[in-house]
């Protein structure tokens, strides 16, 4: 055969014990002629398949993934093959982004009694990786940075939130006090230009809270710390998604919090405003015009306009009011129309798969491995348990090489479809500024594009796609190979 002719490449496969590996058996006993290319993984079930198994598969070298599994309806464990064909479609979606050609990886469906089909799937696969031969590493890539163009025209007005009523918030708060913990806001930090989050259990902190711009913690980070205790929490219309989505996961109770909300007018890029600032000793003032900050440091005066520095996840915000609340201050706006591709996706979207290699390898070059992009992350609860730091198994090493990097970004990424509200969190708080909300961004596009448009953080009593599934998938093609 063609294929078996010359060098082989890596094709790594992961076949179910109950029906794809019975297949390859049968072939094999059959003596059926196969290329020798691909390795066999044996799992117990298609279902078992981590994304990040394929994701770590074709960062260290492999040229192609192959995974197959029982017929759908026909699961050795009823629904196993249900759950893995939406997760794989996903993560075939996703892969582009980060540089993989798609084509590099497969799933299908051979039943134990299919030697001849698993023949014609292997060799058919097989053809398509040495078509496209020896896959490009990441780390041979020519590293290059670009930036994002974030001079996007914002579907709204944005603004300062200099008119709106604070102090009616304060007493609903100081009102509904006494029955909670405490009330989780926004207090002045260390200069005018900075918050820090507010914890508020007396009325003479309820006093210390502020709204505006520089309000860009999402607060919804530190609900799950609070599980089994009464809290409130003031929100933006970003955040109160993240509140919806831990309630769609049973992290929170809805009877434990109460949602405190006012119309946002977006918020500031802290990155782009210190760029702006430049190196700076003191704030001497900052006040608010309504359009921006009027900020003095050092003695000099900036102006900081909400049209230009606003953070991208602002320029297009359909929801700058909470879409779950208890107590809502202040006129909602009407919702904009369906958002434009953000600016961090747009700019992956413009390059190729060379470019989107040599733009990883230069982006993940910079990162520290903090981790501040976990930390930050509301969805992200099972820090104690992250796969970063488990030795057993030992998925990540402590190298501080792109692959690694990459590899933990990825599985972020991948753990947050169908669950990532979009809050931007993860991108505020890396200290470098690695455009790393683009790929979670890509994996709610697939997730909106395969179901049905859906988006998490608006139905409270709405099952995340991927803890989920239909038998019959509209826009999944149930015939692979």
């Amino acid at each position: 055969m063609p294929v078996m002719q010359g060098k082989e490449l890596r094709i790594v496969g992961f076949l179910c014990n109950w029906c794809s590996y019975g297949g390859a058996d049968t072939a094999g006993v059959a003596r059926a002629e196969q290329p020798t290319d691909l390795r066999i993984i044996r799992v117990p079930c298609s279902g078992r398949v981590d994304p990040l198994f394929i994701v770590k598969a074709l960062l260290n070298g492999a040229d192609g993934v192959l995974v197959s599994g029982c017929h759908p309806r026909d699961c050795h464990y009823s629904a196993g093959n249900f759950y893995a064909r939406r997760r794989l479609e996903v993560l075939k979606r996703f892969l582009p982004v980060i540089g993989i050609d798609d084509a590099r990886f497969e799933y299908t469906w051979v039943s134990a009694a299919e030697g001849q089909r698993w023949q014609q799937v292997v060799t058919s696969f097989t053809e398509r990786v040495h078509a496209l031969g020896a896959a490009p590493r990441i780390e041979d890539a020519k590293p290059f940075l670009k930036v994002a163009d974030m001079a996007l025209k914002p579907l709204r007005t944005l603004g300062t939130g200099k008119n709106a009523p604070l102090e009616k918030l304060k007493e609903a708060i100081k009102a509904k006090l006494p029955e909670l913990e405490c009330v989780i806001g926004w207090q002045k930090g260390y200069d005018d230009i900075h918050t820090t989050p507010l914890f508020m259990k007396s009325a003479e902190e309820v006093d210390k809270l502020v709204w505006g711009p520089l309000n860009v913690v999402n607060t919804a980070n530190y609900l799950s710390q609070f599980k089994g205790k009464k809290v409130g929490i003031v929100v933006k219309g970003c955040d109160s998604r993240s509140v919806v989505e831990l309630l769609q996961e049973n992290l929170i109770s809805r009877e434990a919090v109460t949602i405190f909300a006012m119309p946002c007018e977006g918020t500031l890029d802290v990155a782009r405003v210190n760029e702006k600032l430049g190196r700076y000793t003191i704030v001497n003032a900052a006040d608010s015009d309504g359009a921006g900050l009027l900020v003095t440091v050092d003695g000099k005066k900036h102006s900081l306009a909400m049209e230009e520095l606003a953070q991208g996840k602002c320029r297009c915000c359909t929801h700058p009011s909470a879409v779950l609340t208890d107590v809502l201050v202040g006129d909602a706006p009407q919702a904009p129309a369906a958002a434009p591709t953000p600016p961090e996706l747009a700019l992956l979207d413009s390059m190729g798969l060379e470019e989107r290699r040599g733009f990883w390898r230069g982006q993940m070059e910079r990162c520290l491995r903090c981790y501040a992009c976990r930390n930050a992350c509301p969805m992200c609860v099972c820090r104690d348990h992250c796969v970063s730091d488990a030795r057993d198994p030992h998925w990540m090493t402590q190298e501080a090489d792109v692959v690694q990097k990459l590899f933990f970004q990825t599985i972020h990424a991948l753990h947050l479809a169908g669950r990532c509200t979009g809050c931007g969190e993860c991108q505020r708080a890396c200290p470098v500024g690695i455009p790393i909300l683009a790929l979670r961004q890509q994996t709610a596009r697939a997730v909106e594009e395969l179901f049905g448009g859906y988006k998490p953080g608006f139905d409270p009593a709405a099952v995340p796609p991927l803890l989920g599934y239909e038998v019959e998938e509209q826009n999944i093609r149930e015939t692979r190979i």
